[in-house]
């Protein structure tokens, strides 16, 4: 759009006499060309076309553009086939966002499934009425109650009773159970094709079809009582620990094959559950007779370090923000926070009149942390914004590896609720 004159032109042939410029006017006019003038070096300085420079500045994004895009699919490419890509390749958990439940489970009732290992039952606590809603007889010791890697069927691990009872967390429906030899835990490979049974007594990782859980290939382990495990972030391997000989495995995932083992260094070391940093660069591995975490880069499996947290440490969940490590001391009644990215403790907090925290997960919407008291016959619902205990729920007699359910995540590697 032009300027419209700020005095009237001079028309040629024309009598009229021109008109004097008034010295306002000239002030006018001179600032409206020095704004027309600023006007135009702006606009060429803008434009790519004109600015010196411009032509490479775009080259250089189209290069970086590229090489973002060759950086992420080599790291697909590095990904166990069939595996799902971290939607952050910096951060695991990003898909375990408060509320952001998958299409699969968005349906399904908030619940949380408690097996009682001294009762064979579950205990179903409706989580808004703190209240235990229903019991359901299951079979022998059950130990853990574990999310299938499609979302779809929660899995009780009867240890003793040699199955998994099927119920179908959309409606309650229990299923017919399956028989499944010494199924102490239970998880999934990151691909979804496989199930690892842990086989404690058996000594063996049983690899099993997901969804039939018929016998694909029995892996014989050297150590004793392996129990939990996870994965590291391109699925290729995963690590376990030896409770009863205080050892760590590590396992090539699509080899179905022990590559690694070391012996934790302190004389009668029970690891307990293992948990992958955010950013999967570190490793953490309670210790219920260390006391606190061993601490180790899963990569080069290089000896670990010790950080203590509490006398019998168990559990360990990871909070909705990614950041931080709630840690369960089972020995003392207190849950330690660590932060991912100090690697310090920053918390304590202790159950009042004490208590025996176990296993669990974080809720939905990641306020509240629900733990197992499993030598206390109860249940602990934890504030997660200050540590207070909100409730205390009875339960049956043992109560072990409950399942808060549904969580956000797009699939389950398996245990208590291991989503990515």
């Amino acid at each position: 759009m032009s300027t419209p004159p700020l005095e009237e032109p001079v028309v040629r042939g024309s009598s009229r006499p021109r008109p004097r410029t008034h010295p306002r006017r000239a002030t006018v006019r001179a600032a409206a060309a020095l704004l027309l003038c600023q006007a135009a070096v702006v606009s060429c300085a803008s434009s790519g076309e004109h600015r010196p420079g411009g032509e490479k500045s775009a080259s250089a994004q189209a290069s970086a553009r590229e090489a973002s895009a060759a950086a992420k699919k080599a790291a697909r490419a590095r990904l166990l086939p069939g595996m799902p890509p971290p939607l952050d390749p910096h951060d695991l958990y990003a898909a375990d966002r408060p509320g952001k439940l998958s299409p699969a489970v968005k349906d399904f009732p908030s619940r949380v499934y408690v097996p009682n290992t001294l009762s064979d039952t579950v205990s179903v606590i409706d989580p808004e009425k703190f209240k235990v809603v229903r019991t359901i007889r299951v079979g022998r010791q059950p130990q853990h109650v574990v999310p299938s890697w499609d979302l779809r069927t929660l899995w009780v691990n009867n240890d003793l009773g040699n199955s998994l009872t099927p119920i179908n967390p959309a409606n309650g429906r229990v299923g017919r159970p399956v028989d499944v030899h010494d199924p102490y835990n239970l998880y999934f490979t990151p691909d979804g094709k496989y199930a690892v049974v842990m086989a404690s007594k058996d000594r063996a990782l049983v690899f099993r079809d997901a969804h039939s859980m018929k016998v694909v290939r029995s892996v014989p382990v050297d150590c004793y009582g392996v129990n939990h495990a996870d994965f590291s972030p391109d699925g290729r391997y995963f690590i376990v620990s030896c409770e009863f000989s205080g050892e760590l495995l590590k396992v090539d995932t699509a080899k179905k094959k022990v590559v690694a083992k070391q012996r934790l260094p302190i004389a009668g070391a029970m690891p307990q559950d293992v948990k992958i940093s955010p950013n999967g660069r570190t490793w953490y591995v309670a210790d219920m007779v260390a006391n606190g975490l061993w601490v180790l880069n899963g990569d080069t499996f290089g000896k670990p370090r010790l950080l203590p947290t509490g006398k019998g440490t168990h559990g360990l969940y990871v909070s909705r923000d990614s950041r931080s490590l709630y840690i369960s001391n089972r020995g003392e009644g207190t849950i330690s926070v660590l932060s991912f990215r100090t690697g310090k403790l920053v918390d304590r907090w202790r159950l009042p009149g004490g208590g025996s925290p176990d296993m669990g997960g974080v809720s939905s919407d990641g306020k509240l942390l629900w733990l197992s008291g499993r030598y206390n016959g109860e249940v602990y619902a934890i504030d997660t914004r200050n540590g207070r205990l909100r409730a205390r729920i009875p339960v049956g007699g043992g109560p072990h590896g409950l399942a808060v359910y549904p969580q956000p995540g797009r699939y389950s590697l398996g245990h208590t609720g291991i989503f990515r």
